[in-house]
Formats: structure tokens, C-alpha cells, sequence
């Protein structure tokens, strides 16, 4: 049995768009944009409806209302602003709207001759109502209308047409009773991040390698030299890898050896010495004040420091002395390896996540995380978050950014999709992709496309073209033209994409047989030859450059593939939401030959037809002309130009 009823519900409210998962997961936006909503409203009967956006900051009391509109076939769209960087909740409350459907029958009876008398005091009612409801500077209006309304013959024409003065009939239509009000029964969510959560562009060093010396631990300071020239390179996030003391024991030797030799500096994922562990710096770098004036610095020059977060342990840790419950131990009582079978990692050791962890290592790890927050930290790149539970990233990414809302967090997730998505939806900011094994057109195209559609709601790629642990079988045959090919991919396709250091000067000796670097810096330290010869510096300063002159770059989802009949030439165009700005990329994916072919300019991007013409800026060259018409011809030869990206506009047209 339901028991009695209620009759809740007579307004239907579905097909809430947009909303993840019954709304258990937030979608994302940015501070500035609106959130536009859209969903199906409904009721019995001929009644006219009225719907309102419900939106407020969790956490706060006071909902804000916006309205919704009619668009067609009972769909309904409206929009709220996301003023502040915050978690927001939403909801839809839809209604039958008495006081309209009164004003539309009243009108057609009076329009066909029909006495309106009693409608006429019908209208009065429903006014005296408003008025009732009504507060503030709405509720001395509406009593004044009602003192008018008194004032005339009862059932009048004059009562009649006081009510449709339009002035007055909206005044009462904001006030009036809300009869069947429904609400949505999700209250579901968004997260509004600061613009750098879906534009910027990363540098991953090694910050013990910036000494420009092999046989010298690089020091805080000589990140701080170095500044000048990655910020002519035009990155924003400067991404360090793990910054803390390095284990002794079981230390790895170069190219991942076993045996370190004396000197050997070991993995900076192998983290914790007596000296400290992850709330710590090594020794060799500086100290913690160092450290702060490196953030300082970073940001006097336009650029925020990413650190890694990489919840591992050497066995010089502390926290295996003093918290042998946070770690997995063997029959015999020796601690665990990390492990991926047949693989061991020796130099390290995974904590566990529940038993005698819970809640002690999660408050641990987030004390840690704030703690680099209160350094002016508010970027970090998390180290295989797949290998530990989704309630924890879901607890803790909540708490720091409770304190800290303009923190953002990378997932370095490379494993299944499910995964991936979930690891989104459950508050990372950021995502790394399959980015780095997408080559050809198709792949690409399938690729974007599917990141761009319902997953651009709650997952944003980061387009790594290379990191230390991934030097792709691309960049190792291809050569110089090949580097700038997937720099530019990656700089275009995705509004944030990062490189690691050494990808400028086309760094790729791979290690035999693997998508691997030889003598890879995760071993030992490296000194660059920042301008050697064949270098692509221009390039991706070019590049950045581009990027934050053209704010149609600085999104994902707007992504839309044009014709160019090669298999080997990809070519795609993003446009801003009021086509003020237009950006054309055309690349050859064959790092090898020249390739040729007919293409399509996105005319209709910029409303101009099949015959219409465009003015052109080559961004990379720099230079202008006229397109007119649909097809063109190109050739693009890597020994040239491997890509074009192009500035599109409607030509000026001259009066006369």
C-alpha cells in the first residue's frame, strides 16, 4: 500500500541536463562562466508552467533563483553565474502558473464578447494573494494595486485593465502563488575551478638537474636561475618531480640498476630518509625557506610550481619506524616491496589504506598536502592515484580544497578508462590521457571527440607529449619534425598540455626495445644543452604564445574536425561561444613526407557560406590574406612546415 496520497509531483521535472550519475558526481565549469540547464517540464491539463533555477554555494542558506524558458516540446533551459571559485548546488522547481493562465483565458473571453465579470474578481483574488507573499519593495507595490483595485466598482473593466497594465501584471506573476510547486528531487552539483584548471601550460624538470653540472646536485637556486628561460618558453605551471630526501637503502643505480654505485643519486620516487619524508626537502636541494623563495620567484614570473605527490615510501622512511600499521609486512616480518608482478621495486614500499591506517594515514596525508598548500603550493601532479582508493581522493581533494579552493590536482592515471573517468568524477581537476599513443588522424579524431563530448562535463586532459616515463615510439623514429608535429597537437587539440624537459631539443635515444629514455633522468642527473642544434625552441614558444593570444584555445570541448582528403593531413578548428575568435590547425602526421590535399575552411563557423570568404592570419608565420570559397589545395612538407595554425575572421567589408 502507498498510503494516502499527496499529490506531489503533478509538475514533472526530467531529463535534468547536465547531471552525472543521478548527480552523486559534479560537473566542472570555471569562475565566470554560466552553467546553463536544460530539462523536460510538464503537467496535465492545458495550465501554463513556470520554472526556476535553484542554485547556492554549499554550504550557504539563501538559494539564489533564476528563471527557466520554454525553448520547444515542453524543454525548458535556463542559466546561473559561477561568481566564485566554489562547489555550487543546483535545482529545479517547476509550477503551475495560475495568475498566466488566468491573464490568457481572461483575454480570450474578453477578445470574443464573453462577460469577464467574475474572471475579473478572480484576478483581484489572485493579486490580493501576491501581495500577501510578496516582500520588500514588491509587497508596498502590490498593496498599493490592491488599495487601487478597491477603489473601483468590483468586477469592473477598470479593475480589469488596472491588472493588465503590463508594469502590474508582472509585478504580480513575480509574486504569485506558486501553485503544485514541484521540486527537482536532485540537488545535484558543480564545481566552479579558477581558469588554470582547464587552460595551462606545464614544464616538468628535475630540479636536482638544473645545475647545468653532472657532477653537481642542482640546489633550489639554480631553479631560480633558470626561471627567465622557461618563462620565455611561455609555460605557466613549472612541474617539479618529488623534491624530498632519497632513500639510501636499495637505492637504484643508473638505467634502473640494482646497484647504485657511490655517487649514484637513486629515484626521486624513492622517498624518505631520517632526514624527513614527504613533508620534507632534500638536503641537496635547500631548505624549506629556499624552497618558498623558488615559489616566490616562480610567481614573480608569471608561473605557479606543481609538486609531485607521490604516496610511496624508501625504507628509510620514517613513518616505517614510527608507523609500522601504515605498511604491508611479509610472514618472515620484512616489509613488503612495492610490486607489479614479475616487477619489484626495491628502493620502495606502498602504504595501505585501511586495517590500522584508516583514519590515521589519511589525516597524515592531508596534513601534508595543506601543509605545501600554506607554502604557496597549489598544484599537484599525483603519482598512480589508480593504485589507491577512490574514498580516499574523494575525502581528501574535498578537505584541501575546502581550505583551499584554488588548489588543483593532476591525475597520473594511464590504466583503464573506467578508472580514469572515476578518478575525475571523484575531484581531480586534471586527467593525463592516452594522448601519447593517439598518432594517426582516426585515432586523434576518435580520441578528442570522445573527451570533448559528455566527457568534457567532468574530466579535463592534460596532453603530456612526453614525460620520463614515456618516451612514445613516435618521437623516437620520427626526428625533429615529428617533436614539432605532436608539440603541436597537443598544444591546440587540448587547452592544457604539458612537456618534460628535453622535448625542445628533440631529446629521444631511446632505451633498447622500450618506450623508454636511455640513461634516464629518474637515475641520475642530467646536464641539458638547452640550445643544441636542432632544437624546437622557437617553436613552442610560438606555440604558448598563440595559446594565450586566442581564447577559443582555451578550451576542449569546442573542437570541431573540417574535411582535408589525406589520411596523413588532421585538420580542425575551435571557436569561442560568440565567434570573436577563430583558430584553424592543419597538420601533416607523417614526420617523413611531404603530403598534399584538398581541404574545407570552416565557413560556417564564422556564418559565411559555401561561397563566402574569410581573412586569414598564419599565426606561426606571420603574415595575411583572403580565402574565398569552400575547398583549397595545401601542401605541407616537414623539411618546411610540418602545421599551419591559422586566425580566421570575416573580412572587413568596405561601405560604398
Amino acid at each position: 500500500s502507498r498510503g494516502t496520497p499527496d499529490g506531489t509531483g503533478r509538475v514533472v521535472i526530467e531529463a535534468v541536463t547536465p547531471e552525472l550519475d543521478g548527480g552523486r558526481s559534479p560537473v566542472k565549469r570555471v569562475v565566470g562562466e554560466n552553467l546553463r540547464i536544460e530539462a523536460d517540464i510538464f503537467s496535465d491539463g492545458h495550465e501554463i508552467l513556470n520554472a526556476a533555477i535553484l542554485s547556492r554555494v554549499v554550504g550557504a542558506s539563501e538559494w539564489r533563483r533564476d528563471p527557466m524558458v520554454f525553448v520547444d516540446n515542453d524543454r525548458w533551459a535556463g542559466q546561473f553565474p559561477l561568481e566564485k571559485n566554489a562547489r555550487y548546488e543546483f535545482t529545479i522547481e517547476g509550477w503551475r502558473d495560475g495568475f498566466s493562465s488566468w491573464m490568457r483565458d481572461t483575454l480570450k473571453k474578453r477578445d470574443a464578447g464573453v462577460d469577464v465579470r467574475l474572471e475579473t474578481i478572480e484576478g483581484v483574488t489572485l493579486v490580493q494573494t501576491a501581495a500577501d507573499l510578496a516582500e520588500g519593495r514588491d509587497k508596498e507595490r502590490l498593496q498599493a494595486l490592491v488599495a487601487a483595485l478597491g477603489a473601483e466598482e468590483t468586477g469592473s473593466a477598470a479593475q480589469l485593465d488596472r491588472i493588465l497594465v503590463p508594469d502590474a501584471a508582472s509585478l504580480v506573476r513575480r509574486n504569485a502563488e506558486r501553485v503544485n510547486a514541484s521540486r527537482y528531487p536532485v540537488t545535484a552539483q558543480v564545481i566552479a575551478d579558477r581558469l588554470a584548471a582547464r587552460f595551462s601550460a606545464w614544464y616538468e624538470i628535475f630540479p636536482r638537474s638544473q645545475s647545468m653540472d653532472v657532477n653537481r646536485h642542482g640546489t633550489f637556486d639554480d631553479v631560480i636561475r633558470r626561471l627567465p628561460e622557461i618563462r620565455e618558453l611561455g609555460f605557466d605551471v613549472l612541474y617539479f618531480t618529488p623534491i624530498h630526501p632519497v632513500g639510501r637503502t636499495n637505492r637504484k643505480g643508473k638505467n634502473n640498476t640494482l646497484k647504485a654505485l657511490p655517487g649514484d643519486v637513486g629515484s626521486v620516487y624513492a622517498v624518505g630518509t631520517e632526514e624527513g619524508g614527504h613533508e620534507a626537502v632534500h638536503p641537496e636541494l635547500g631548505t624549506l625557506a629556499d624552497f618558498e623563495r623558488l615559489v616566490a620567484a616562480s610567481h614573480a614570473h608569471g608561473m605557479e610550481v606543481a609538486l609531485d605527490f607521490a604516496i610511496q615510501c624508501s625504507p628509510d622512511h620514517p613513518w616505517i619506524k614510527n608507523h609500522p600499521e601504515w605498511f604491508e609486512w611479509r610472514p618472515d616480518g620484512t616489509l613488503k616491496f612495492a610490486e607489479n608482478p614479475p616487477k619489484k621495486y626495491e628502493d620502495i614500499s606502498n602504504v595501505h589504506f585501511y586495517g590500522g591506517a584508516l583514519p590515521s594515514l589519511w589525516i597524515e596525508l592531508r596534513d601534508i598536502l595543506l601543509g605545501w598548500c600554506s607554502r604557496g603550493v597549489r598544484i599537484f601532479r599525483v603519482d598512480n592515484p589508480h593504485t589507491k582508493p577512490i574514498p580516499f581522493w574523494e575525502w581528501v581533494i574535498a578537505e584541501v580544497n575546502g581550505r583551499y579552493p584554488d588548489a588543483l590536482f593532476l591525475a597520473e592515471a594511464f590504466t583503464r578508462p573506467k578508472m580514469m573517468k572515476k578518478l575525475a568524477k571523484a575531484g581531480y581537476q586534471q586527467s593525463y590521457t592516452y594522448f601519447t599513443w593517439r598518432n594517426t588522424k582516426a585515432e586523434l579524431t576518435e580520441y578528442a571527440t570522445e573527451l570533448a563530448g559528455e566527457m568534457g562535463e567532468y574530466y579535463r586532459p592534460n596532453f603530456f607529449a612526453n614525460t620520463p616515463d614515456i618516451n612514445p615510439h613516435y618521437l623516437q623514429m620520427s626526428g625533429r619534425a615529428g617533436f614539432v608535429v605532436r608539440a603541436t597537437l597537443a598544444a591546440t587539440l587540448s587547452s592544457v598540455y604539458g612537456i618534460y624537459n628535453g622535448y625542445e631539443m628533440c631529446e629521444a635515444a631511446p632505451y633498447p626495445g622500450k618506450e623508454e629514455y636511455l640513461n634516464s633522468e629518474k637515475y641520475e642527473l642530467k646536464a641539458w644543452d638547452y640550445d643544441r642544434p636542432g632544437n624546437i625552441r622557437e617553436h613552442i614558444i610560438k606555440l604558448n604564445h598563440i595559446r594565450r593570444e586566442n581564447p577559443a584555445l582555451w578550451d576542449f570541448r569546442n573542437v570541431v574536425f573540417t574535411a582535408a582528403y589525406n589520411d596523413s593531413i588532421i585538420a580542425y578548428a575551435k571557436t569561442t561561444p560568440d565567434r570573436d575568435n577563430c583558430v584553424f590547425v592543419m597538420v601533416n602526421l607523417d614526420p617523413k613526407n611531404r603530403q598534399e590535399c584538398t581541404y574545407e575552411v570552416p565557413l560556417w563557423l564564422l556564418g559565411e557560406g559555401d561561397d563566402g570568404a574569410v581573412a586569414v592570419e598564419d599565426l606561426l608565420d606571420g603574415y595575411t590574406f583572403e580565402l574565398r570559397g569552400k575547398s583549397h589545395r595545401i601542401a605541407l612538407d616537414p623539411v618546411e612546415r610540418s602545421c599551419i595554425i591559422w586566425r580566421l575572421s570575416r573580412p572587413k567589408r568596405v561601405a560604398g
